[in-house]
């Protein structure tokens, strides 16, 4: 509106320009007769000449001129409605209210096309209502769907708020959108499948039926794939590498990978199922990227305990399987070659900081013990990170205070942060995920990384560790430092009170021996036992107060029974030194109900609420505290939730128990 305005007062002035030489012509002749008569009356003729002309273009030819442009105008205009009606986008006009006030030949044809006539633009698109509309600045696009038909819907506004007028185009991009996601379809994705337990499969058969085992096993996968038109390709005797289009990756995920359990029934007399576990890597800008990921990701299946498919597309990950129990490795050579590494990290190295996870339990504390005199034997200066001691640990912790053990043993995060220099090791045991280590702006601040757990990992794990030794199937990180200490020095001679916080940590990780437990616990177990580990004294160390004991009874006591086959209570903090112990004891003491499959606690401290799981063989609580945002074993894990109150983390449990449930994830 303002440019025609502007336009029309440019053409006035055009057409007032005679009057400029009237008015400049009678002061010349003037001037002229003024000086010189003869002069004078020539000018004057010729000034009443010009008049005379400039009066016929300002009261004739300016009519003329006038209905010539508004021909001109007339005939752009009809021109303007003939392409606007025979342009191949659909094109409209609304009213203020989104009435539809004219449409083009293309719209007309597409709306005759599906045998519609909406009266608006909120009929034709519900997803657009004028609420919607008026809130549009000059243009704005919007993507909708108009029966079988995708549409971008261009709105521009023009007009004030009392006379707006909306234009509307309509662009099908229809064609578009299955063209890429056919493409998407098709679209290549890498993957990597392991074996996880081939030797010991292998050798809980005769000799002459290996080859018959190793046979089947293949037929069964390469089968499995070549149903999906993969290219697969055996890399070694328990390794292949296979290529799958995109759409067949959404068949596996809405199959929950089940040639996991397929492969679990190929059985020729063998003791021991066949698990495997697969890596896929999506969304990689090429396909060198799309292997990379692929690779992450089967380091990521296998650090969580194998039995599982990991699909990593950039920073998302998921997860399907694991639903069997981590098989132990009977062999020690992986620990062996763990315990060498970490020999030669720390020869060049002066000093080591220990730490375990927030609010440090017996586990944590009993394995940093042991790495703090693997440390005193090599000559090296060490100091355990504590900043909070609970009372569960506290009556171990004095056995350390004062008489033949340094000052500086225990000490907090800022003075770590002052003494850390390049010649310092950061070792981080029972936990490998970065956003609950006990200091972790000495983690971020370290050069040089340790970590020790035996957790399964999560897509939250330390990342920049120049030594990690993750293993899922041990029990409990005092269980993995037991070996270490073994087999990284002949001159590493455990005292008793070291030897009770070790001990204690896999009694209290295993449940008294019932949790978790392999040949290798018991072994690491007799170990300590000949250093000294007292079980007396051990099991003193783990008499509870009256009132824990009350509030653990109250916890089970009040505990709901959901969906027929899972315990959900909680724990009252109000008094109590360590709540969140009681809440991981009084979930272990709910599992010893018949029918219970899993137990979940919860207890709210210091305005965080912790949430304990358990579970006997029949259900992965891991994965359950995953979704929760937690974390931790098969058989045992936990989650910590903030900014909710207890009613709404139990609602939160239980909205998981039921989509766990739906998908068939636990029965």
């Amino acid at each position: 509106m303002k440019e025609e305005k502007r336009a029309e007062e440019l053409l006035k002035r055009y057409l007032r320009w005679p009057l400029i030489p009237i008015i400049l012509i009678f002061p010349a002749a003037l001037a002229a007769l003024y000086m010189h008569r003869r002069s004078g009356v020539l000018v004057s003729a010729a000034a009443l000449v010009i008049t005379v002309f400039c009066l016929y273009l300002l009261l004739f030819a300016r009519k003329n001129i006038q209905k010539a442009m508004v021909q001109y105008a007339v005939g752009v205009d009809e021109l303007q409605k003939r392409l606007s009606d025979d342009l191949d986008v659909a094109y409209a006009l609304t009213d203020r209210s989104g009435s539809f006030a004219w449409k083009n030949r293309a719209m007309r044809m597409l709306l005759k096309e599906h045998n519609a006539n909406p009266g608006t633009v909120e009929e034709m698109f519900p997803e657009l209502p004028l609420s919607e509309m008026t809130k549009i600045g000059e243009s704005q696009d919007f993507h909708l769907t108009f029966q079988d038909r995708k549409f971008r819907v261009r709105v521009t506004r023009t007009g004030e708020a009392t006379d707006r007028i909306f234009a509307v185009y309509l662009y099908d991009e229809t064609v578009l959108i299955e063209l890429k996601e056919d493409s998407d379809k098709r679209r290549l994705v890498a993957g990597l499948l392991y074996l996880d337990n081939y030797e010991e499969a292998m050798e809980s058969v005769d000799e002459v039926r290996r080859s018959l085992l190793t046979a089947m096993i293949d037929r069964k996968i390469v089968r499995y794939f070549d149903g999906m038109q993969a290219i697969i390709k055996k890399l070694e005797k328990d390794k292949y590498l296979f290529v799958l289009e995109r759409e067949h990756l959404q068949t596996l995920e809405s199959s929950q990978f089940d040639i996991l359990e397929q492969v679990k029934t190929v059985n020729i007399g063998n003791e021991m199922r066949v698990t495997l576990s697969i890596g896929i890597g999506d969304g990689g800008e090429h396909y060198s990227e799309c292997y990379e990921f692929a690779r992450q990701a089967i380091e990521m299946a296998l650090g969580r305990g194998g039995d599982q498919a990991v699909v990593k597309n950039h920073g998302k990950l998921l997860y399907f399987g694991g639903n069997s129990n981590s098989k132990e490795k009977t062999t020690r050579v992986k620990a062996r070659v763990k315990a060498h590494a970490f020999r030669e990290l720390i020869e060049n190295k002066d000093r080591l900081f220990i730490m375990g996870h927030k609010m440090m339990d017996i586990d944590s504390l009993g394995s940093a013990v042991g790495i703090w005199r693997i440390a005193q034997t090599m000559g090296k200066r060490a100091h355990i990170l504590a900043s909070t001691v609970t009372s569960s640990i506290k009556p171990l912790m004095e056995r350390f205070t004062g008489g033949e053990y340094p000052d500086d043993m225990f000490i907090g995060e800022e003075k770590a942060l002052e003494m850390l220099d390049e010649t310092s090791v950061v070792v981080v045991v029972d936990t490998n995920r970065p956003s609950i280590v006990e200091a972790p702006r000495l983690l971020e601040a370290a050069k040089t990384v340790v970590v020790l757990d035996h957790h399964r990992q999560s897509q939250d794990s330390i990342r920049n560790a120049q030594l990690s030794y993750v293993e899922t199937y041990a029990s409990s990180a005092c269980e993995m430092v037991a070996e270490i200490v073994q087999y990284i020095s002949d001159d590493v001679k455990l005292r008793a009170a070291e030897a009770d916080a070790m001990y204690a940590g896999i009694v209290i990780d295993t449940h008294n021996f019932m949790n978790q437990t392999g040949v290798r616990t018991f072994e690491a177990a007799a170990f300590l036992r000949r250093n000294g580990a007292d079980v007396t004294r051990v099991r003193k160390l783990f008499r509870e107060k009256l009132d824990d004991y009350r509030a653990k009874a109250e916890a089970i006591h009040n505990a709901e029974v959901y969906r027929g086959h899972y315990a959900i209570s909680c724990c009252n903090s109000e008094g109590l030194e360590s709540p969140t112990v009681i809440g991981a004891q009084a979930a272990n003491d709910l599992l010893d109900i018949v029918g219970i499959k899993a137990s979940i606690v919860i207890t709210e401290y210091d305005g965080t609420i912790y949430i304990s799981a358990r579970s006997i063989d029949e259900v992965n609580v891991q994965v359950m505290m995953e979704k929760l945002g937690g974390g931790g074993h098969r058989t045992i894990a936990g989650a910590q939730l903030t900014k909710v109150s207890v009613e709404e983390a139990k609602e939160k449990v239980k909205q998981v128990l039921d989509e766990m449930l739906e998908k068939g994830e636990i029965i």
